[in-house]
């Protein structure tokens, strides 16, 4: 049974050392995508279990083992990385520059199956009479963006239910940075030169890059990592920054204006209300809700 569920499930353990760095879509930015190529080697990753819990001197790279979630046969979201300390500590990681509390639900999510994939490898059924045997996890997500989270852990009761008491709890620390020299920090910082002189050259997207790195050098942010790999790090980012540009200039081009308006006359004619088109908009498109509203009125009559 074990054999059969590994075959047909899209969602497969990472135990080599080397990650996959690149994401389906643009819609991943391209800080996390460095953050998964980064941390694909274990000398940073144990680094970086090292800013976690700097109390714990004794682990070694040996002693780390990756089971982050990848998706090989369909194009949706999969975590950007986990981890395992021996049989002690599961740990799943999120790199954010957009702040959203909805991450809350995706590390559930995103445990819930590294869950069960740590079952089927280890030979445990969930239907056994023998208590399971799994490390405890830890959830985290280090943003890199602008606005201030003051919140060094989040709670899923607290952000989605009012503070009750409900029957699946989720804590998740935020990490934003911090004085120390550590390689987490230091990736926050690099994420932010990396907005910035994105600002600074609009539309030159290896000029921005290798600006970006050259100062990340000089300063001593990530050096050892963009030597190593500095070539590798540019094709990542350029190829995103390419992938994003294409998408904004699609956002704005006139296929998408009437793809706008195709959808909101179907939600007419199709005897959808005023309410419901602005609804469907915002799932279909992201819009915010007075985005939504504006395009509905802009279309309904016409």
């Amino acid at each position: 049974m074990a054999k059969e569920m590994v075959g047909i499930n899209p969602i497969i353990f990472t135990n080599s050392a080397e990650i996959s760095p690149i994401r389906n879509g643009a819609k991943r930015i391209i800080k996390d995508s460095v953050f998964r190529n980064l941390f694909s080697q274990k000398k940073y990753l144990l680094q970086l279990y090292q800013a976690l819990h700097p109390e714990d001197k004794n682990v070694t790279k040996a002693d780390l083992e990756y089971v982050t979630l990848q998706n090989i046969m369909i194009n949706t979201d999969y975590n950007d990385l986990g981890f395992l300390i021996g049989n002690r500590l599961m740990i799943l990681v999120e790199a954010q520059a957009t702040w959203c509390v909805d991450i809350i639900v995706r590390c559930v999510m995103y445990l819930a199956q590294t869950w069960k994939d740590y079952f089927i490898r280890t030979k445990q059924s969930v239907y056994s009479t023998t208590p399971l045997n799994f490390p405890e996890p830890e959830l985290y997500v280090v943003y890199t963006g602008d606005e201030v989270i003051e919140k060094k852990v989040i709670q899923l009761s607290e952000e989605f239910f009012n503070g009750r008491r409900i029957a699946v709890e989720a804590t998740i620390k935020v990490i934003t940075g911090s004085d120390a020299d550590d390689i987490l920090s230091q990736y926050i910082v690099f994420a932010k030169i990396v907005d910035a002189q994105r600002k600074l050259y609009p539309g030159n997207s290896r000029r921005a890059v290798t600006e970006a790195i050259r100062i990340c050098k000089n300063k001593n942010i990530l050096k050892t990592y963009l030597e190593e790999r500095e070539k590798e790090v540019v094709d990542i980012m350029v190829t995103l920054y390419s992938q994003e540009e294409a998408v904004e200039q699609y956002v704005i081009s006139k296929q998408f204006e009437a793809e706008i308006k195709s959808a909101v006359q179907s939600c007419r004619d199709f005897g959808k209300t005023v309410t419901e088109a602005i609804s469907y908009l915002m799932k279909r498109f992201g819009f915010s809700e007075a985005r939504s509203q504006k395009e509905v009125e802009k279309y309904w009559n016409l």
